[in-house]
């Protein structure tokens, strides 16, 4: 195979995008790519350097390396930022509450943006984000929209913090992932949307194995030969 395909991968916030696409990515032996964790490493790095204005943020940007590695040995993928490995500061509440601002960021989209078309350019590639169906890789071979109820998105997101024990109270999680929505769903550049041919999954009630099943039976609808499990 000369070029594998490109899979889209959408969602509001705690939706699991990046636990489904891992799997999915797996199935296939594709690359996988959090284009959330990008983000977030971006926000961080805003936190770090007191940074507020866009303005400011754009001229530092060249000097910003965000870097993407399977750890072998946990078998997880982690974000680096400059050299640094950040995953679990990029998870946390302070870049949660800062993330939806900078990505709001018309220099900072175009800087990812452009970041993630190289990736994906080869094809064989799983991408989960807010935007990659509408403005990364709009003409992908296969589009996902993920959507959960706000109150299971909430739960998730808390008993993932409480287990890397980060003190946080459900109300402020909740809070927070209702924010993002509005944030997300209402910013002028690339808000958040499915794209008209994605395919929509509400995943509420749904155990990760029917999901899985559920984007590898439409993913063989497109071509069977990309079929690998």
């Amino acid at each position: 195979m000369e070029k594998g395909l490109i899979v889209a991968i959408d969602g509001y916030s705690s939706t699991g995008k990046s636990t489904i696409a891992k799997m999915l990515a797996k199935c296939l032996r594709y690359v996988y790519v959090d284009t959330g964790a990008m983000y977030r490493a971006v926000a961080l790095y805003s936190l770090q350097h007191s940074i507020t204005d866009e303005a400011v943020l754009k001229d530092l940007l060249p000097d910003i390396s965000i870097k993407l590695r399977y750890n072998v040995h946990n078998r997880e993928y982690e974000t680096s930022l400059n050299g640094v490995n950040v995953e679990n500061e990029i998870r946390g509440m302070d870049v949660s509450n800062r993330v939806s601002v900078v990505s709001s960021w018309q220099s900072v989209r175009t800087f990812l943006v452009e970041q993630q078309r190289k990736l994906g350019a080869k094809g064989g590639i799983v991408m989960d984000g807010r935007d990659i169906g509408t403005v990364v890789f709009p003409n992908a071979d296969v589009k996902f929209f993920l959507t959960t109820k706000l109150e299971v998105r909430a739960l998730r997101r808390y008993e993932q913090l409480v287990a890397k024990g980060v003190k946080v109270s459900y109300k402020e999680v909740a809070q927070n992932v209702l924010e993002r929505d509005y944030k997300d769903e209402n910013r002028e550049i690339s808000p958040l949307k499915p794209a008209k041919d994605a395919i929509l999954i509400d995943n509420t009630w749904m155990a990760l194995e029917d999901e899985l099943d559920l984007m590898l039976r439409e993913i063989r609808l497109v071509d069977d030969d990309y079929y690998r499990d």
